[in-house]
């Protein structure tokens, strides 16, 4: 069986999605999404809510975001939880997160800027 040879274009498909995975992961900008990847949060789907998240972001091309991973945040029973920061330093925990509601945190806070209330942790 024949390999295909990778053409320019293809190349350069691949170059701009790692491309935009590193714009997605550093640099300053107006959000920060932390996706909370403790031993507790990895156990409740924490790494498929950072796919479903970077998917929606990449999807919706959202330029003003930057995603980081960390580590426990104490809350065991909310996860898988994410944080967002903006750039005035306040801060929004939403827990007990599945992938269809990171979808609807990505659509209502981050491209309209309106928290989701109900899934927001009270502390």
């Amino acid at each position: 069986m024949a390999q295909r040879i990778a053409s320019p274009e293809d190349l350069k498909a691949v170059r701009e999605k790692a491309q935009q995975d590193i714009d997605l992961r550093s640099g300053q900008k107006e959000l920060r999404i932390t996706v909370h990847m403790g031993t507790c949060g990895i156990a409740a789907g924490a790494r498929d809510l950072l796919t479903v998240l970077m998917n929606e972001l990449q999807q919706n091309q959202v330029t003003y975001v930057s995603v980081t991973q960390t580590g426990c945040a104490g809350l065991c029973d909310q996860e898988p939880m994410i944080t967002i920061t903006d750039k005035n330093g306040s801060t929004f925990r939403y827990g007990r997160l599945s992938k269809a509601k990171v979808g609807e945190v990505v659509r209502g806070h981050v491209l309209r800027g309106q928290p989701m209330v109900e899934y927001l942790i009270k502390i």
